[in-house]
C-alpha cells in the first residue's frame, strides 16, 4: 500500500466541496468548499489547494441515478474532472457518489443538528463520504 496523498471532489452546479486523505491512513477529513456558477469554479481557489497538498490522486465523485445511468449533471462532472487533469496535471479517478449527500446531511446533523447542515458542510463531509467509499473499494 502507498502512502499517496488523495484530494476528493464532490461535484455540484453551485458549490464543489473538498476532502484531503491518506491513502497508508485510509483516513479523510473535510477540507473545504468553493462556491461553483453552472458549475465552474473559481479556478484560483482550487489551485490553491492542489498546489498545497500536492495530491497524486484527485477523485471526483461522480453522481449517477440509483440505477446506475447518467443524470442531468454528470456529464458536467465529467467535464470538471477533464478540466482538473488539463488544468493541473493531476492524475484523476471517478468514483460513484450515490447517496454520499444523504448520509453527509445525516451524519453532520446526528453531531450538530440543523445548525450543521451549512451547503459549504454538507458538500464538504460529501467529499469525505466520496474518498472513504473510494479507500473501500481499493
Amino acid at each position: 500500500m502507498s502512502g499517496r496523498t488523495i484530494i476528493a471532489f464532490d461535484f455540484g452546479t453551485k458549490s464543489i466541496g473538498a476532502a484531503i486523505g491518506q491513502e497508508i491512513t485510509r483516513t479523510a477529513r473535510a477540507l473545504t468548499s468553493f462556491k461553483a456558477k453552472n458549475g465552474i469554479p473559481e479556478w484560483s481557489q482550487i489551485e490553491q489547494i492542489i498546489k498545497e497538498w500536492q495530491p497524486n490522486l484527485v477523485i471526483v465523485g461522480l453522481p449517477l441515478n440509483m440505477d446506475g445511468s447518467d443524470q442531468l449533471v454528470t456529464n458536467q462532472a465529467r467535464k470538471f474532472a477533464n478540466r482538473l487533469h488539463g488544468r493541473f496535471g493531476v492524475q484523476i479517478e471517478l468514483h460513484d457518489e450515490r447517496l454520499s449527500t444523504v448520509e453527509a446531511r445525516a451524519n453532520l446533523f446526528d453531531s450538530g443538528g440543523f445548525r450543521a447542515l451549512d451547503k459549504g458542510n454538507v458538500d464538504s463531509a460529501s467529499a469525505v463520504i466520496i474518498l472513504e467509499s473510494w479507500f473501500e473499494k481499493t
